[in-house]
């Protein structure tokens, strides 16, 4: 199964790298689930981008630094920032419909939510992502050049040896679900874009997909991982027995929403002085303390000073899925609780989205570029991503005439052994609810040291005894993401410990303020390549404050 450019992964930053370097070779998308199951196809806010003639690029810089807690890189803010506007207008063109307004310089009809001092985000009322994946999957489906392949999980990257003794990547062992096969694929250039980890925690507003597969693979091809401790919990996830991972936009407080108590009490201005329009940490963070104060099981965010009618045009999602479970939000507060949301740590990429691993690239929520920092700015991931897939594809371009003249390497097939097929799925479900309830109970929004050495001790042993499953059981979808949860959990406890201070969305009552010699980034990779392996912590260089 060989082609030019293999990328796991089908959200933006996957097929607008797809569509950019399609031109160059062949390219094989591969996706575990639907293609449509994605992060991005789940995002209502919209996309970040200075558009109109009362803001600035200035002004964003200097709100994603604040947000990120002074662990965001001065130069890819800048780069970021500055190229968004042009990759908006680019979508525009592809099809994606945003919400237009004529009284705006921009044309557009822009949001502002939490952290954000303008006005600047363009969205398609509360389908945003959906409006871009649809049209980014629309000019993926009519390409000739690129190959779209659903029901297909990535196990392992393939790594190779050239002629100077460096390890390159050559692509990935994949699983056909529906062949319940694990077939070679082979590719010059591999692109991990697998998104994020929510599935590691017991509540996430995150699909499915979500359990960190980018990650984990590329960790244990020996890359370096980066500010895993930073997981962003969105404050806002409806509170329903009958609603799954349904997040209520951040733009709900950016068009006036109140966060309110069980007693109908406004509480956001007892902790910052932004009130409800104060960045995810700190709401995430009050709304914890006071549930947690009160004994109550949500909190409610009232929108009812807002009429029907503008309702309905603004949240058409979020409006009728309450109102399916019965709650009129033009009438009623909606219930509330914070989850796992967003992963702003990941692996170490350079401006070009390069890993550490040569011919590797790591793209959108599954990349750690510098951007976020210690706190993703609202509506700033889908604009990295699609930056970061333009960035890539010149990177791709240049290396090009160099890169395609090399043959692919010779790799062993996949060997299953004496692997016996698992009968029983319990074995899966029992350890696979036992990891997400640990890491909300002791790693989550606010924790303690003694708590995150428990957890970690706790993990280690589910950890091993996983891994022998891994290789005494023939390989199935469950099982490869069991394993890579299991992975990435250990790595956020492990990142989490290292950080002895309190900083964006890493909260340690033990150490509650920030410490300047923790202002750098927290990096991770394997010792070796084998069964056996631990984890090793590298030094980091300290970072330069973005200036005022």
């Amino acid at each position: 199964m060989d082609s030019d450019f293999l990328i796991i992964g089908t959200g933006i930053a996957g097929l607008s790298f797809a569509l950019r370097v399609a031109d160059l070779g062949t390219v094989t998308l591969i996706t575990k689930k639907k293609k449509a199951d994605t992060a991005t196809n789940l995002a209502q806010g919209g996309i970040a981008a200075v558009l109109s003639a009362d803001d600035s690029k200035e002004l964003h810089e200097q709100d994603t630094h604040e947000a990120g807690a002074g662990l965001c890189k001065p130069d890819v803010v800048r780069m970021v920032v500055d190229e968004g506007p042009d990759r908006v207008r680019e979508l525009m063109e592809l099809g994606v419909n945003f919400v237009e307004n004529g009284q705006d310089s921009s044309g557009l009809d822009l949001g502002r939510e939490g952290g954000h001092s303008r006005r600047r985000v363009a969205h398609a009322y509360d389908l945003t992502g959906h409006e871009i994946e649809q049209a980014l999957l629309s000019q993926i489906k009519s390409h000739p050049g690129i190959t779209l392949q659903e029901n297909h999980s990535a196990i392992d990257l393939l790594m190779a040896t050239d002629d100077q003794g460096e390890q390159f990547c050559a692509g990935a062992y994949v699983l056909d679900e529906k062949a319940h096969q694990v077939k070679v694929y082979r590719a010059r250039l591999t692109t991990l874009c697998t998104g994020g980890t929510g599935k590691v925690y017991l509540y996430t507003t995150n699909p499915d997909i979500a359990t960190g597969d980018g990650l984990a693979m590329a960790f244990r091809a020996g890359a370096v991982l980066a500010n895993l401790e930073f997981v962003q919990f969105h404050p806002t996830c409806l509170y329903h027995p009958k609603a799954k991972n349904f997040l209520i936009s951040e733009a709900v407080r950016g068009e006036g929403g109140i966060i309110k108590d069980h007693k109908g009490v406004a509480f956001m201005v007892k902790y910052d002085p932004r009130q409800d329009l104060a960045t995810r940490d700190t709401v995430a963070r009050a709304i914890d303390q006071e549930l947690k104060s009160s004994g109550a099981d949500c909190v409610f965010l009232d929108i009812t000073h807002k009429s029907r009618e503008f309702l309905e045009k603004r949240f058409p999602t979020i409006f009728n899925r309450c109102l399916e479970l019965g709650i009129d939000i033009s009438k009623e507060p909606i219930p509330v609780v914070p989850a796992a949301h967003y992963m702003c740590g990941g692996v170490e990429t350079d401006l070009s989205g390069k890993t550490s691993i040569k011919n590797l690239l790591a793209l959108g929520e599954t990349a750690c570029t510098g951007l976020h920092g210690g706190n993703r700015l609202a509506s700033n991931s889908l604009l990295e991503g699609i930056v970061y897939a333009k960035r890539a594809a010149d990177y791709s371009h240049q290396i090009w005439p160099v890169l395609s003249r090399k043959n692919l390497p010779e790799v062993e097939p996949w060997k299953a052994g004496e692997a016996e097929s698992m009968d029983e799925e319990i074995l899966i479900n029992h350890n696979w609810d036992l990891i997400r309830r640990i890491m909300w109970n002791y790693v989550g929004i606010v924790r303690r040291v003694q708590r995150l050495e428990l957890a970690r001790s706790r993990m280690q042993e589910i950890e091993q005894e996983i891994e022998q499953h891994y290789w005494n059981y023939l390989i199935s979808p469950n099982m490869i993401e069991l394993r890579n949860i299991t992975l990435i959990s250990l790595l956020i406890i492990q990142a989490a410990l290292a950080r002895k201070e309190s900083r964006g969305l890493h909260y340690l009552i033990d150490f509650q303020t920030q410490k300047d010699e923790f202002l750098h980034d927290t990096r991770f990779c394997k010792t070796d390549q084998g069964k056996n392996w631990q984890i090793r912590q590298l030094s980091a260089s300290t970072l330069k404050r973005p200036q005022a």
